[in-house]
């Protein structure tokens, strides 16, 4: 619940799957961390938007 997916507005096509593949691909990196709490870790990161690019390691 963390990625609010129960209000999405996507339904049709392949956004569904399109969207699930980026929140996995957002929760892995921050797992990949070696973090276990996720939200919390959103909450970090979204008080920073540098922060999200150091862990993907573009900055």
């Amino acid at each position: 619940m963390s990625y609010d997916e129960d209000r999405s507005q996507i339904r049709t096509g392949a956004g569904p799957h399109v969207m699930a593949a980026l929140r996995n691909a957002a929760i892995g990196a921050i797992r990949a961390t070696g973090v276990t709490n996720i939200a919390a870790a959103n909450r970090y990161h979204a008080r920073d938007s540098s922060r999200p690019l150091t862990v993907l390691g573009i900055v």
